[in-house]
């Protein structure tokens, strides 16, 4: 294809679109995204403190989902705000700078997600078939080690693809049909050849895809394994117990990963693509802390116990 960029207009800033075809809509999704936003931070939050003021909950475990609830809280607050901004004004412009940056910080805490839910695959992995010795194997070393390598794999995947973002032209009228800066909707915006930064996208999508999966798969083949080796019912249902919900969590994440994947570059499917991203950018940060409250016993203790000592203080 050949690009030509001598009588076009480069812009600077960008117009999202957002959900401006159905004005109907603004007031209910203006609400209904608030509220989901104002318990995601809430739910996150609070799973933070709880694990902080509860020692028994000082292990790897509770270690790892605290840096979750930290992802789901922050790349949710990267695009909940505009998103409710350009719901209720008219000015739904944004600059190509703050476009880049909030790109840069949404890639940055999803694909650190990706691999945090992989390293808590692996926790349960020792967790379950090295019970005695889980401890020692899950050292603090080690976790500290497994954070920073998510963190770092996070922001150089996601230098690599702003950076090819950055590099291409962007010519008028400046539109972005998105209510923010999702590659394929910077990309459509773009007047120069994209090659190099698809091809970026396409190898680090792939390689990130297949690890993470790899690694959650192969260690739950294993914990399934050795689950129904157990002669006891009752360590059978212990040991299920410690990973449905992280389970849960990963096959609602990676399914809808996997759907925005899958959709077909069309104008017609922008649509999908906008409810897709909204899913794992508004509504996924919001389900994790549910997800883990609802289904585990110590932090539902922890909770009653916090609730009950501001109750009845004169008990303690």
């Amino acid at each position: 294809m050949v690009y030509d960029l001598v009588n076009q207009s480069f812009v600077t800033t960008f117009t999202l679109i957002g959900f401006s075809e159905y004005p109907h809509l603004w007031a209910p999704l203006f609400f209904i995204f608030l509220t989901i936003y104002m318990v995601t931070v809430v739910g996150n939050l609070g799973i933070i403190v709880v694990i902080r003021i509860n020692p028994k909950l000082h292990t790897p475990m509770y270690f790892f989902l605290t840096h979750l609830a930290f992802l789901d809280m922050c790349y949710s607050s990267v695009f909940t705000p505009k998103l409710l901004e350009i719901l209720v004004v008219e000015n739904r412009i944004i600059t190509l700078e703050g476009c880049m940056i909030q790109y840069f910080f949404g890639c940055t805490f999803v694909i650190t997600e990706m691999f945090m839910l992989a390293v808590m695959a692996y926790d349960r992995f020792v967790a379950v078939c090295n019970p005695l010795l889980y401890t020692v194997a899950m050292s603090r070393q080690l976790c500290a080690l497994l954070i920073a390598g998510t963190y770092l794999y996070g922001g150089l995947c996601s230098v690599i693809l702003t950076y090819s973002l950055w590099q291409l032209s962007y010519c008028g009228p400046g539109i972005i049909n998105h209510f923010g800066c999702e590659y394929s909707a910077v990309l459509s915006a773009s007047c120069s050849d994209p090659s190099f930064s698809q091809i970026a996208c396409l190898f680090i999508s792939i390689f990130s895809e297949s690890c993470s999966l790899l690694i959650t798969l192969a260690s739950y083949v294993v914990i399934v394994v050795t689950i129904m080796r157990m002669p006891s019912k009752g360590g059978l249902r212990k040991a299920f117990s410690t990973c449905t919900s992280h389970l849960t969590a990963i096959s609602i994440f990676h399914g809808i990963i996997l759907l925005l994947y899958c959709v077909p570059s069309s104008k017609s499917s922008w649509l999908l693509v906008k409810v897709a991203t909204a899913l794992y950018t508004i509504l996924i940060p919001m389900l994790n802390p549910l997800i883990y409250s609802l289904r585990n016993k110590d932090v539902k203790e922890t909770v009653r116990r916090f609730i009950h000592s501001k109750l009845h203080p004169q008990l303690i």
